[in-house]
């Protein structure tokens, strides 16, 4: 840091960061009881524990390597260039620990843990997703697994393609995705659908004729705080995609300083604008959900949480009236996708993640496309937005690095056996099954009880 207005920029924007981490960590909270309450009380604990253990194993994977790829990589596979030397990303640079100053580089000893943990609460929010479409059937080694796979290397590969500065779809495609409707939405709901495909359907969740049976969460309320929670995390998630404040005059073409919030392709922005089209598409989704589910609270809520990441990818240059429509107009879209996809191919979603994150971001890449034809993608390349780049981008987001890695790793996993959980845990229960010996302990202290009771005389 040069001088004292150096300092006080970076250290405000350490802070910053550091804020929008823990309102980003509402987010996990929230997964956790949406998943819980979608799950049928046999369930419960093992849905709870499935998804809590992504926090240790996705947070330690990335630190390894998960950080290094998003600066290594934005070249892409041969596009531009080769692998880019990162030496504050790597696992073992002084920067990746508790330092000051290390090296002369005071920035990024300030800015590179809470940089860091904003990334990894993405990556967390991306496994978190694949997590609620496969609860009840799927083997906790295998869901861990494949969440490092999607935690810490596709979704971070595609940050580094289409989320970097610098990122060579951001220069070749124009691709433009200002807050991940597809870069974290899109290649999530890709990948859980490719899992779901070898994973196959609940028992009980298709009749002889192959009508779809509806499985209805059990706690709804718990379902309607979880997503409320998401909510509120996303909220936080969507400061976290901008940088608070840079001094962006040189690179404008100014002469002196113009001293501003960008977003991650250091395109400037503000957070009023974000607040207005965050708030005006959750309002757009919830209101379209109410009336293509006719009043259903379980796709009113999911469909404000899809109408916000349809509008995500152009909530940075949208009109608040544009977000809300964008929000409402997909509404439809992801709804009407999935009933067709369940129907047709008895896919098995079990909360609709696959619609309310993948086709939602699918189609907001898309739609974007069309809203802002003609705007510059980023400040520092000729490449322009348009139908054709946002389009391809989509293809890559949740059929590149989505469905195709979910697909190929799953069927790997079904082949040694490690993917599904026997039909007989299934029926009985995951709880009962993992946690066996604490439902016995139970029971017993509960007939322990009753026989006191009786020996006094109380029952």
């Amino acid at each position: 840091m040069d001088n004292q207005l150096g300092a006080l920029t970076t250290i405000f924007t350490e802070v910053y960061y550091w804020i929008t981490v823990v309102f980003m960590f509402l987010i996990h909270v929230g997964f956790c009881m949406y998943e819980v309450g979608a799950s049928r009380r046999k369930n419960m604990l093992h849905t709870l524990m499935k998804n809590t253990m992504v926090i240790p194993l996705v947070t330690v994977t990335f630190y390894l390597f998960g950080w290094h790829i998003y600066f290594a990589w934005p070249n892409g596979p041969g596009f531009v260039g080769g692998f880019i030397d990162t030496p504050h990303a790597s696992p073992f640079s002084p920067l990746m620990a508790a330092t000051l100053n290390s090296g002369g580089d005071g920035y990024w000893s300030h800015i590179n843990g809470v940089f860091w943990a904003a990334f990894l609460l993405f990556s967390w929010t991306a496994a978190s997703i694949v997590s609620g479409a496969v609860i009840e059937r799927i083997r906790s080694g295998a869901f861990w697994f494949l969440a490092v796979v999607i935690g810490s290397f596709t979704w971070i590969v595609d940050a580094a393609w289409g989320w970097h500065p610098d990122g060579w779809m951001v220069q070749v495609l124009g691709y433009h995705d200002a807050y991940a409707s597809g870069v974290i939405h899109a290649v999530a709901g890709g990948f859980a659908l490719g899992i779901l495909c070898v994973l196959g359907p609940r028992i009980g969740k298709f009749g002889a004729d192959g009508t779809p049976r509806n499985i209805v969460p059990p706690n709804p309320w718990l379902v309607t705080v979880g997503l409320f929670l998401i909510y509120t995390g996303f909220w936080g998630f969507y400061a976290a995609c901008n940088v608070p404040i840079i001094d962006m005059g040189e690179a404008a073409g100014m002469e002196g300083s113009f001293w501003t919030t960008t977003n991650v392709y250091l395109t400037p922005t503000t957070t009023s604008a974000i607040t207005f089209n965050f708030l005006m598409s959750l309002s757009g989704g919830l209101m379209m959900g109410y009336l293509v589910s006719r009043g259903d609270a379980f796709w009113t809520y999911s469909s404000g949480l899809g109408g916000i990441i349809a509008a995500s990818a152009g909530n940075d240059l949208y009109h608040p009236i544009q977000a809300m429509f964008v929000a409402a107009i997909a509404v439809p879209v992801f709804y009407g996708m999935h009933s067709w996809v369940e129907h047709t191919f008895k896919i098995d979603d079990a909360v609709g993640a696959v619609a309310v994150h993948g086709y939602a971001g699918f189609f907001g890449l898309v739609i974007s496309g069309v809203m802002l034809w003609g705007y510059p993608a980023s400040l520092f390349y000729d490449a322009t937005i348009s139908p054709w780049g946002q389009f391809a981008g989509a293809m890559i987001m949740f059929w590149g690095l989505g469905f195709i890695p979910g697909f190929i790793v799953s069927k790997l996993l079904n082949a040694m056996g490690l993917l599904r959980i026997p039909e007989r845990v299934e029926i009985a229960g995951l709880d009962l099954s993992e946690y066996h010996d604490r439902y016995l302990g139970e029971s017993e202290v509960n007939a322990a009880e009753e026989d006191e009771a009786r020996a006094r005389g109380l029952i």
